[in-house]
């Protein structure tokens, strides 16, 4: 009786699901580490991105791609807001309120994302 080895597409859809937490992985610890884990994540996400087409797994590396920028749109928009807070002084007390929300929204993104890949279902 011998083990029959998996077929090269089973072995390949294993190796870029465990990318693909990977780069959940790095997307959860961005905020932590001035978003500069995220920038790697979508440099890789886009690097391998070929590698998944037509698979569930082409829906996550879209999920986080969308997320790094939209997240990086809603942080140049916090960040003109603050300014106008800024600028009003009364507002300096709420300034921090739209980056909570942002933080919130992305860790959000991520940790559903991650779920649904390890249910191995697409995200939509």
């Amino acid at each position: 009786m011998s083990i029959q080895p998996a077929p090269a597409a089973a072995r390949s859809l294993d190796d870029e699901k465990r990318l693909a937490n990977i780069l959940y992985l790095l997307h959860a610890l961005a905020p932590f580490t001035a978003w500069l884990l995220a920038v790697i994540a979508v440099v890789l996400g886009i690097a391998k991105r070929d590698d998944v087409r037509g698979t569930f797994l082409d829906s996550h590396f879209s999920w986080l791609s969308r997320t790094f920028w939209w997240g990086l749109f809603w942080i140049v928009a916090c960040g003109i807001l603050t300014a106008l807070m800024f600028l009003t002084l009364i507002l300096i007390p709420v300034a921090w309120l739209p980056y909570a929300v942002l933080f919130v929204w992305y860790l959000y993104r991520v940790i559903r994302g991650w779920l649904r890949l390890n249910d191995g279902l697409a995200i939509d």
